[in-house]
């Protein structure tokens, strides 16, 4: 069969529904300032989908480092990779307030979070070693796990006693192959926000023998007394073996970093494929991050904001009935029981009727016959925006047990 007739007939399971999808409930566009509020197919909405938790995308002081940065050293400098010759005083600056601020010895600069974590799982473990990993990791950790050329175990989401089978899994099979074991979770998971136990991973060192890697993509800056992770908000710093980190989220930014001892730094500069053949990271991108980091930490009260809404948010939820999962961060599910059709319906709803602006979640992501309705808070959302969010939830939640949203059966977008 030709390549490209067998793609033709499968598309892919998010693919396959492109042709009405796209531009709304894919690849949709929105418009404006980046703010609770832009504007989506020429309307206003109340937007809960935006990783800017400290609202630091449009801070004046981050617009107004970007652009004196930008005008001078442009978009290209620094020109190549680092290890040959993309390296500066402010890549270095930033990784040595990067491992400081999270509590580790040395800190790596990556161009991008996905294929950073991807790239450092493949040059930590080798064909002998074994990686064992919660069930709902990332994308990225997925794939990562999946360029891996020896064993590897899955663990139920969170569970301490399906880690425990798996490790034991584990320490019998590297007894015989002379390898190692890896075991890798997330500080926050994105999609639940439920916190992964890395206090409990942590205390299983007095068992099993093993490293621990946690992708803390939604921790960084959210969680912990000072806000460097979900490390400090669990109290483990000292069991945490290598840190990784986004710009994406907190930051408001791109790229992401990787931290553990000066040693293992050392060795993941020399060793991750993604970074030594990759340009890197341009330098107007890096001094406004360290302008951003300057912010986070001189700043707590961005992130003192952000739990007010998000706590007002949840607790509002909870209040009315809504079942929100097991999030103990501000990444905030809402569950629902019911169809892609009705999900669909329900979208467009809250999009054109309400003006509120969220990602959805379906099967394969989650179990099938589940809705989820993901809200992110950010520290420039007001109280007034949560209200109007629990008051349209309400009505849509009405509609959907009155069976309205089974009478949509034809969507377009």
């Amino acid at each position: 069969m030709d390549i490209f007739d067998k793609i033709a007939k499968n598309m892919g399971p998010l693919g396959q529904h492109q042709k009405w999808s796209h531009g709304y409930f894919s690849f949709p566009k929105l418009e404006g300032e980046i703010a609770p509020h832009m504007n989506f197919r020429g309307k206003e909405h109340l937007v809960w989908s935006l990783n800017n938790y400290l609202g630091l995308a449009n801070h004046p002081e981050v617009r107004e480092t970007d652009a004196k940065a930008a005008a001078d050293y442009g978009m290209a400098y620094p020109m190549g990779a680092r290890m040959m010759s993309g390296n500066s005083n402010h890549h270095e600056e930033l990784e040595k307030s990067l491992a400081e601020f999270t509590g580790f010895e040395d800190a790596f600069l990556l161009n991008y979070g996905y294929q950073g974590i991807l790239s450092a799982i493949d040059a930590l473990v080798d064909r002998n070693d074994v990686i064992v990993y919660d069930a709902e990791a990332h994308a990225c950790i997925i794939d990562g796990v999946r360029l891996h050329m020896g064993k590897r175990y899955v663990y139920q989401h969170n569970d301490m006693d399906s880690l425990k089978k798996q490790l034991e899994r584990a320490t019998k099979l590297t007894k015989e192959s002379g390898g190692g074991i890896l075991v890798i979770t997330e500080g926050v998971f994105g999609m639940s926000g439920a916190q992964g136990k890395l206090k409990e991973i942590v205390d299983f060192k007095n068992q099993f023998k093993f490293r621990l890697l946690i992708d803390d993509a939604h921790g960084f800056g959210t969680m912990g007394k000072t806000g460097s992770g979900t490390h400090e908000e669990q109290d483990c710093l000292k069991g945490i073996d290598v840190y990784f980190g986004t710009f994406a989220k907190s930051m408001a930014g791109i790229g992401a970093f990787i931290a553990s001892t000066e040693e293992i730094t050392n060795y993941l500069r020399y060793n991750m494929r993604s970074q030594t053949f990759a340009k890197s990271l341009p330098m107007p991108m890096v001094i406004g991050l360290k302008k951003r980091l300057e912010l986070l930490r001189t700043k707590p009260e961005l992130k003192a904001k952000l739990w007010e809404i998000a706590t007002a948010l949840q607790s509002g939820l909870k209040e009315k009935g809504f079942n929100i999962g097991s999030t103990n961060s501000v990444v905030t599910p809402v569950f629902f029981k019911g169809e892609l059709s009705e999900a669909t319906a329900i979208t467009m709803d809250l999009r054109e009727n309400y003006g509120i602006f969220c990602s959805i979640v379906i099967y394969p992501v989650i179990p099938k016959g589940l809705i989820m309705l993901r809200l992110i808070p950010t520290a420039m959302h007001t109280l007034e925006d949560v209200n109007r969010t629990l008051a349209a939830f309400s009505e849509v939640r009405d509609k959907l047990e009155q069976g309205y949203y089974k009478e949509k059966k034809e969507v377009t977008a």
